[in-house]
């Protein structure tokens, strides 16, 4: 019973990183539901950018830098990425941002688009 917990919430975050993929590859997948995928991932995600900035932080300037400077600003951006999943949950049948645009950028932690160079 208690290895079902950590099993059924890792199926769930793979099914809605499943859900995110087509997003990028089909155009047809807009608007309203787009939104709702980008905040459900966003939601179950947002605490990847701790690992991923003490990461980057650690590559940049060093382990010590990692451990603790790369470690609040994950948890950091973690706090925004997950705050701005729930609001895209909670308004995405509406269109604010115009066009149902992403509240934050990149729209998924995965991506690579955002790559701090300055630190």
């Amino acid at each position: 019973m208690r290895r079902s917990l950590p099993l059924g919430l890792a199926l769930a975050a793979g099914l809605l990183v499943s859900l995110a993929a087509p997003q990028k590859a089909h155009a047809e997948l807009a608007g309203p539901l787009a939104k709702l995928t980008r905040g459900a991932v966003n939601t179950v995600t947002g605490w990847v950018e701790i690992p991923k900035r003490m990461h980057e932080t650690w590559k940049a300037s060093g382990a010590g830098a990692g451990l603790t400077y790369g470690l609040i600003r994950g948890v950091g951006y973690g706090f925004v990425r997950t705050a701005a999943g729930v609001y895209e949950l909670v308004t995405f049948p509406f269109p604010a941002p115009p066009d149902y645009a992403p509240v934050i950028q990149p729209e998924f932690v995965f991506d690579d688009a955002d790559t701090d160079q300055n630190l």
